[in-house]
């Protein structure tokens, strides 16, 4: 309370009020707390808070702020600066000039009106209809219905039934699977090894121009036993010198790093945009994040806590990002 000052935004200007009162009571042995800001009091912490007598208790209040105050950091209607995490989201978009000047290019590559009358106009008529239609076709829908629950009324929306696949489906599918090409995954590798020369930009450790004979054939071994998490072993031949095992491991050692994993990955992007397909997609200025969390039973320090997630134990998440292209 004396180190960190919270800042608000008007969603949790109720909350940052009770936090600030707390602070003020700080230390008292008998606050006067008929004065404690009763607003974000929800109606299941009420009865905790308030008691028969009309007297509030301290200590309930006290949790229920706190619990407050969590979400409110967790929606980011509370914010403190400096920080990384939980600092302002609205600080970091674009304003004033920089903004003006940035705003025809984003609009138009997410095909919005430079005015929001426009696309709110849109949206209003979209949800008026929406409403309308879901009003008059409630009573004639039989999988939709209103339960009443321990006093309350629940919208109850029935299960859908699981539709068998046509005889149609079913031979498009096995058609358009008959029309892929069954290769290998280092014959992929090597093919776009070929098409973008991405595996050029693993070079060795220390001497940044040793080349030795068919090393992009150990470099594709060493991705694959890495990505699919088999290790090298069942890649070994020993009659060919790019798959021994000694040469296989002097790559992993020597030339898979981070810093050339990103400059050959970024090599991957930049020829994926060069494709016409991908160019008629989009300009690749609207991208899309998704994040898959794994609990991990080992001890490993790549992995971190997060409750939320993965309760008492760590794990980690991996982030997928899709552009438009």
């Amino acid at each position: 309370m004396r180190t960190v000052e919270f800042e608000s935004n008007l969603a949790g200007k109720p909350i940052l009020k009770a936090w600030r009162f707390l602070a003020s009571i700080e230390g008292l042995h008998k606050p006067k707390m008929e004065s404690a800001p009763l607003g974000v009091v929800s109606k299941s912490w009420g009865r905790w808070v308030i008691g028969k007598d009309g007297q509030i208790d301290r200590r309930a209040y006290t949790f229920c702020i706190l619990e407050q105050l969590v979400e409110a950091l967790r929606r980011r209607d509370l914010f403190t600066n400096p920080s990384d995490r939980w600092s302002n989201p609205g600080a970091k978009l674009l304003q004033g000039q920089a903004w003006e000047l940035a705003r025809p290019h984003v609009c138009r590559a997410l095909n919005l009106h430079p005015t929001p009358a426009p696309d709110l106009q849109v949206l209003k008529q979209q949800l008026d209809e929406a409403y309308q239609r879901t009003a008059s076709n409630l009573l004639r829908n039989p999988a939709v219905r209103i339960e009443v629950k321990k006093g309350r009324e629940t919208l109850t929306i029935s299960n859908l039934d699981k539709l068998a696949e046509p005889l149609s489906y079913r031979k498009l599918k096995a058609q358009l699977v008959a029309l892929l090409p069954h290769v290998d995954l280092p014959e992929v590798l090597l093919e776009i090894q070929a098409k973008t020369g991405f595996m050029d930009e693993f070079t060795h450790v220390n001497e940044s121009f040793a080349r030795v004979r068919d090393l992009s054939t150990s470099i594709c071994a060493v991705l694959i036993a890495s990505a699919c998490n088999i290790g090298t072993s069942p890649l070994v031949r020993s009659n060919i010198p790019a798959l021994t095992c000694g040469r296989l491991t002097w790559v992993e050692q020597n030339y898979i790093r981070p810093e050339t994993l990103i400059r050959a990955n970024a090599r991957l992007v930049d020829a994926q945009a060069q494709i016409p397909l991908a160019q008629n997609w989009g300009g690749g200025e609207v991208a899309s994040a998704d994040g898959l969390r794994f609990v991990v039973p080992v001890r490993t320090l790549n992995a971190g806590a997060n409750s939320k997630y993965f309760g008492q134990g760590r794990g980690i998440t991996y982030y997928n990002f899709t552009s438009d292209q």
